[in-house]
């Protein structure tokens, strides 16, 4: 079974299927990558609870900077954010983003609760 949540014409901000739950990409409000990666995290976090997880149960992150040499920026707030010991997968790379202003992309895949 597949549960789609806030679904629109293009996407849903949340899909669970079997114990797997996928977030589409978020992003955040601010002036620098700091700002807008504490935002992002938020969004991550409401929605993983909206799901029925956490961030405690992220098996996956996927992370994009529209300019590397942000890099240590956007560690920073994540490495405060990850709980210890709940590391998940992670890669980050580079990418043009969809609005000149945006600084970083977050893509989360996690497990539900048990």
């Amino acid at each position: 079974m597949i549960t789609r949540m806030e679904t629109g014409t293009r996407m849903s901000k949340i899909v669970i299927h079997g114990q797997t739950v996928y977030l589409c990409g978020q992003v955040g409000a601010g002036a620098t990558v700091a700002d807008q990666t504490r935002d992002c995290l938020s969004r991550v976090d409401a929605l993983l609870e909206q799901a029925g997880s956490s961030r405690e149960h992220i098996l996956q992150a996927i992370i994009w900077l529209a300019d590397m040499a942000d890099f240590a920026e956007m560690n920073a707030v994540w490495d405060a954010w990850v709980p210890e010991g709940h590391a998940p997968a992670r890669a980050c790379g580079e990418a043009r983003l969809a609005r000149d202003e945006l600084r970083v992309e977050i893509i989360v895949t996690a497990a539900l609760k048990a």
